[in-house]
């Protein structure tokens, strides 16, 4: 991991930061560490269902205190390098250097840089203003009868209604206790006829009245206490709290929570994200409760091993695409001048001084007369041509392999039937068809652009043959690059049909389009079966 300053305090680069230590934070890191990445956990320390005896509907942990899960949760994270720290997330702005990431600042002034942020900070419960009802909080004052249901079966039950959700709640508890009371309070949404009807039939009671605070007695309740007066005996006390999430330190980022419904009803607030937890922020995601209000433990957890996948998924197609952009940045030189001057200079022979042999085949039969053999290098295909009676122009854009063509040519007697031009092909644009500068074979072998600008070369190439002549184009195929024989990426090789477009089908005729073997020596010294691709293709005239 790097290191930055940010002015406050100096820490550690991580891949991920994950604010939250609950269920679906812990299950997130979990995912994120046992893919090796680096992972601090942010926790405040206040878990939802912190007041609650037990956790339930988790399988394989049916029962188990709240915080022994976490506790069971940290030691498994702390196996796989996941660090956890205490402390209240405060902010989360976009870093200064454009891609890097997120600086996460934490109420102690320290700032963490993180590449990915999962958010799992949960929701707070806002509760009724009855006197009373937070102290009781998962215990004997409930809103989930899947949390807390089975552990008031046919006890006494009131519903206290303050919204429209207490004819869903009456009826869910009504499946584990007949002793349900719902409690309408002045002002709370009346129940539909049908509703009443349904709970009628359900020999639910309903009673309006204004609580006015619990009763308990040795710390066991017993009731709420009415505006009148009078107590209505319970054992558990059902409401509709509302979900605020957990999320402020988001604004930051332009992402604040949005108010979300169930049942026709606004419940609360939660951080808007799709299936996978991911945000309208690139590089946030969310999971657990701050992003789903009704979610238990366990769909919690599942969601934090989504988003904590998801978040790695994400990673690795970054670091893939860091890669290639690396990888391609080593083979600049393959298109530099400076680097092929160099590279001539410091041998007296790079190439191994014989026609290329997909030349000698497409050539031999073809009657001499002006050739540009582009990208001649040393000069060997241009003095075998030459031998052949062809005029031939040879360019490059090393003045050096340039010069030592020119040697060569005077070596073997043919100086008078060549000439050697400084040309970057990359720029190469061919003369205007008047000034009579076409030739009547335009060869190119193993001349290679990156990002499929082998097309464009064959056509401005094209334009410099004469009516009635040839255009050849040989380059290495993809398939070569398996052999570890070439360097570079698909990009830079061709097929003899990549370069089709480059052609007007109806000024030319195209001749040969094909893939040819040839045996060669591979790097441990064996023989390796390598591929030419080669075009072929006669101007009409």
């Amino acid at each position: 991991m790097s290191h930055t300053d940010t002015g406050q305090a100096q820490e550690a680069t991580f891949d991920a930061v994950v604010i939250g230590g609950g269920a679906a934070g812990l299950s997130g890191a979990l995912a994120l560490g046992r893919s090796r990445r680096s992972v601090l956990v942010v926790d405040a320390g206040d878990p939802r269902n912190a007041t609650a005896g037990h956790v339930h509907n988790y399988l394989g942990r049916e029962g188990t205190p709240p915080s022994e899960l976490l506790a069971i949760g940290r030691r498994e994270v702390a196996e796989y390098g996941v660090q956890v720290t205490a402390g209240r997330v405060t902010a989360v702005r976009p870093w200064d250097l454009p891609g890097t990431g997120f600086v996460v600042t934490v109420d102690d002034g320290s700032e963490h840089v993180a590449r990915r942020v999962l958010v799992a900070s949960g929701v707070a419960d806002e509760l009724p203003g009855v006197p009373g009802l937070v102290e009781r909080w998962g215990r004997d004052v409930l809103h989930c009868p899947y949390c807390h249901g089975w552990e008031v079966r046919d006890r006494a039950v009131a519903v206290l209604a303050t919204n429209g959700m207490a004819t869903h709640q009456a009826l869910l508890f009504r499946q584990l206790t007949a002793r349900v009371t719902v409690l309408l309070t002045e002002g709370a949404p009346r129940p539909s006829d049908d509703d009443l009807e349904r709970l009628a039939a359900r020999d639910v009671d309903v009673v309006s009245g204004d609580a006015t605070g619990v009763v308990v007695e040795d710390d066991v309740l017993r009731g709420l206490r009415l505006a009148s007066g009078a107590v209505l005996d319970c054992d558990a006390v059902v409401v509709s709290p509302r979900f605020r999430a957990r999320a402020d330190f988001l604004v930051p980022l332009g992402l604040a929570p949005e108010p979300f419904a169930a049942l026709g009803e606004t419940l609360g607030s939660v951080i808007p994200a799709d299936p996978m937890g991911a945000t309208t922020v690139p590089g946030v995601w969310v999971a657990g409760n701050v992003g789903d209000a009704m979610a238990q433990v366990v769909s919690s957890a599942a969601a934090g091993l989504k988003a904590g996948a998801v978040v790695n998924a994400d990673l690795v197609s970054t670091d893939a695409l860091a890669a290639v952009t690396a990888r391609r940045a080593q083979f600049d030189d393959l298109f530099d001048e400076s680097a092929w001057e160099e590279r001539y200079a410091e041998r007296e022979a790079i190439w191994s001084g014989r026609v290329n042999a997909q030349l000698e085949a497409e050539a031999a039969d073809l009657a001499p007369g002006r050739a540009l053999d582009v990208g001649s290098g040393e000069g060997a295909d241009s003095l075998w041509l030459a031998g052949r009676g062809w005029s031939v122009t040879g360019v490059d854009f090393s003045t050096v392999a340039l010069e030592r063509a020119a040697a060569h040519a005077a070596q073997a007697g043919v100086a008078e039937r060549t000439e050697w031009r400084h040309v970057d092909v990359r720029t190469f644009e061919p003369e205007p068809e008047d000034s009579g500068e076409r030739w009547d074979l335009v060869t190119s072998h193993f001349m290679h652009l990156p990002d499929g600008g082998m097309v464009d070369l064959t056509r401005r190439l094209a334009g410099a043959v004469a009516p009635g002549g040839t255009l050849l184009v040989v380059g290495h195929h993809p398939e070569d690059l398996t052999t570890g024989l070439r360097h570079g990426h698909r990009s830079f090789m061709f097929t003899p049909e990549d370069l089709l477009p480059a052609l007007d089908l109806q000024a030319w005729e195209v001749q040969v389009t094909e893939v040819r073997p040839r045996s060669t020596t591979g790097p441990d010294g064996d023989p390796v079966t390598i591929r030419d691709s080669v075009l072929r293709a006669r101007r009409r005239g």
